[in-house]
């Protein structure tokens, strides 16, 4: 359903006031608008590298005999790599991992079409080959893009959308990003087989903040805010205006497929005063913060005692709910 507010007063007639009033807080509306361990070679530039500001390896390039890698890890790094998950990170996106949490990589020296591996030899201590049995996709993962190449040593390699598929030896647990960026050649997978970045991110999705729990970020991963001085009801009302839109930039209209874990209900756009256009969370229009520098920053948290960043419902972090 495509949903535009009109400029009307609140002397409209009772007829008009329950249209709006339907329209905001429906359900489902919609804005307007046999393994070998691998590592890069010497040659090949993927050790050692200055990562993307996730991870930086500044270690010498290792060998098949000086790595220092423990047996228990060793083994988990072969292991099969099971359900697929998707991981969001505030910084670079949704991540593929394995069963286990530990990361996927891929690495710019190899093709996707046809699939093709070149790291072999000592790249095998560092970048360990993902097994291609077992391997099976996980929810918001598309099945059809998984697939297997033969390495040169005859074992079979899982591929996400041709690329063949890693896992980097130093990272230890779930959620490790360790790998990010080295040599300038590795590079988290994202669920589409690309390289993950914010730009994989739906228009507006959550993430988990340490501090805040569950929260609403836009499509470059930042964080999103509510202003307490704003109306939903009966229909969306922004005051924040003039050089108050500079600290507070809105957000623009999203289409509600273009969302993940964001209430549905209330999810749509209006056209403010000024003729913008600007995307609401259960009726409520939501900003992001010019002081956020990063993904992850929620400097805008409690300014003033008006704003707020928002959680999956459209409420307010921090406010109690009355």
């Amino acid at each position: 359903m495509k949903t535009s507010w009109r400029s009307a007063s609140l002397v409209a007639s009772a007829a008009a006031v329950l249209a709006l009033t339907t329209a905001c807080g429906q359900e489902g509306g919609t804005s307007s608008v046999g393994s070998q361990n691998v590592g890069a070679t010497a040659a090949a530039g993927g050790y050692g590298g200055v990562g993307s500001g996730l991870g930086t390896d500044t270690s010498p390039s290792p060998t098949a005999s000086s790595t220092a890698i423990g047996q228990g890890n060793l083994g988990a790094q072969s292991a099969s790599a099971g359900k697929l998950q998707v991981s969001a990170n505030p910084e670079i996106g949704d991540v593929l991992t394995d069963a286990t949490g530990l990361t996927l990589y891929r690495f710019d020296e190899d093709t996707a079409e046809p699939p093709k591996s070149n790291c072999n030899g000592d790249c095998a201590t560092a970048w360990p080959p993902v097994p291609a049995d077992d391997a099976s996709a996980g929810a918001g993962i598309d099945k059809a893009l998984l697939g297997e190449v033969t390495r040169a040593d005859g074992t079979k390699q899982l591929t996400i959308a041709g690329w063949p598929a890693y896992r980097y030896a130093k990272d230890t647990k779930a959620g490790d990003l360790t790998g990010q960026g080295v040599g300038g050649k590795w590079y988290a997978l994202a669920p589409t087989g690309k390289k993950a970045s914010v730009a994989s991110l739906p228009g507006l999705s959550t993430r988990n903040d340490p501090s805040l729990g569950e929260i609403v970020v836009d499509k470059n991963g930042m964080t999103v805010y509510r202003f307490a001085k704003d109306k939903a009801w009966p229909e969306p009302v922004s005051n924040c205006n003039g050089a108050c839109l500079e600290k507070w930039p809105v957000v623009a209209p999203v289409s509600s497929n273009d969302t993940k874990g964001v209430q549905k209900k209330g999810l749509m756009s209006f056209t403010r005063s000024d003729g913008v256009k600007q995307q609401t969370v259960n009726c409520s229009p939501i900003y992001t913060f010019a002081a956020d520098k990063k993904p992850g920053d929620t400097n805008g948290q409690g300014v003033g005692g008006t704003w707020y960043a928002v959680r999956p419902d459209g409420k307010m972090v921090g406010v109690s709910d009355k």
